[in-house]
């Protein structure tokens, strides 16, 4: 198994922490072994969520006391350099969560199903990425930004394993910047239209996207292996299964966890998820219809002060969010700040938001998860 613990203590020497600076964001340093911390194991370390695992608990100095990298068997034996050191990928089975305190799933809903109870039972507190126990009454679905709240009680050290849900990734960047505004002014009806990247298709999306477009540009015929039809220099509907109502399960999504993690079922939620060919950061276009009158200057105010949000709203020079702008940041970014001129009394304002999807849409949430825990 590729594990860290405390007798390789001496091959684990961190850089000293920088001072303590005032930030909506966090500082950069390295990640920290303690004798203290928790026990961690990765799950799906191999797949795009899962090697952005490693990059935000580096990043963000999580404590550890040792680190298990798991995947399947067909990634067993691969090989991963992490923290200047290289480690060897071990098959993810029913023992690899003894003594584990963490553990970080990232391998898609049938694997959380086998094996997230497995790590529950054996007294691990996981926390899933997937859409396996989004839904689940009485596992709570966080964003800690937002509704950290839903995981009170839940500690490292309890003696007792617990599920924890990482929300969709859409569902995370859009209530990043709609929850502040909600706080103020109670959204009452949300319209949602997502422009969504190959990142959240995993790392086969993104090399095909890329593939594509030399096999376009080339004037060959694009392989479609992940998405069936061309994705290069085209856009087409979300690729989730389309349901009877109409809708697609990933714009069900955003209606179901948006009412589970608001704590109100009657709020009104409709949402058109599209992909789009970009790289790895998504993109939204929000309409929201208030209870209270809430005036842009304000929103913009609330918005800029929002832990984990920035403001890209430059209507003089037409600079506003773009997925490049938030490619591999830790910040979701709003712009397009403008009242609805279709409601009458500040009811409505429309706002465009973008966030790297695999990283505060997956990696970072469930680390900021992780990071309650402790």
């Amino acid at each position: 198994m590729a594990s860290l613990s405390h007798p390789l203590k001496t091959q684990f020497l961190s850089t000293p922490k920088p001072k303590h600076q005032t930030n909506k964001f966090p500082t950069k340093v390295r990640m920290s072994f303690q004798e203290s911390g928790p026990s961690v194991a990765v799950v799906g370390v191999t797949g795009a969520v899962g090697q952005e695992f490693l990059s935000v608990l580096s990043d963000r100095d999580f404590p550890y006391r040792s680190i298990k990298l798991l995947a399947s068997k067909r990634s067993a034996g691969k090989s991963i350099s992490f923290q200047d050191r290289i480690f060897t990928v071990q098959e993810l089975t029913a023992d690899s969560f003894n003594d584990v305190d963490i553990a970080l799933f990232s391998a898609g809903g049938s694997i959380s199903k086998e094996f997230g109870p497995i790590a529950v039972e054996k007294g691990a507190i996981v926390v899933d990425n997937s859409s396996a126990f989004r839904m689940v009454d009485g596992v709570p679905l966080v964003i800690p930004e937002v509704n950290p709240e839903a995981m009170n009680g839940i500690k490292v050290g309890m003696k007792k394993g617990a599920l924890i849900a990482n929300p969709n990734c859409s569902t995370i960047i859009c209530l990043m910047a709609a929850t502040p505004l909600h706080r103020r002014a109670k959204v009452t009806r949300m319209v949602v239209s997502t422009y969504q990247a190959a990142s959240g298709a995993g790392a086969a999306a993104m090399h095909e996207l890329e593939l594509q477009t030399r096999e376009v540009l080339e004037g060959k015929p694009p392989t479609c292996n992940i998405f069936k039809q061309q994705y290069a220099f085209n856009l087409f509907s979300h690729n989730a299964p389309v349901l009877e109502n109409g809708y697609n399960e990933e714009e069900m999504k955003m209606v179901k966890e948006t009412r589970k993690i608001w704590n109100d079922m009657n709020v009104k939620v409709t949402a058109t998820c599209i992909r789009v060919p970009v790289m790895r950061a998504h993109a939204e276009s929000v309409n929201l219809q208030f209870e209270k009158p809430l005036d842009e200057d304000t929103a913009r105010e609330i918005l800029k002060n929002a832990p984990g949000v920035v403001v890209i709203d430059d209507r003089t020079s037409n600079h506003f969010p773009t997925p490049l702008e938030v490619s591999n940041k830790d910040y979701v970014a709003v712009g397009r700040i403008r009242q609805d001129m279709s409601q009458e009394g500040n009811h409505g304002l429309d706002i465009f938001v973008c966030g790297d999807q695999v990283r505060k849409g997956a990696a970072l949430n469930a680390i900021q998860i992780a990071e309650l825990l402790l």
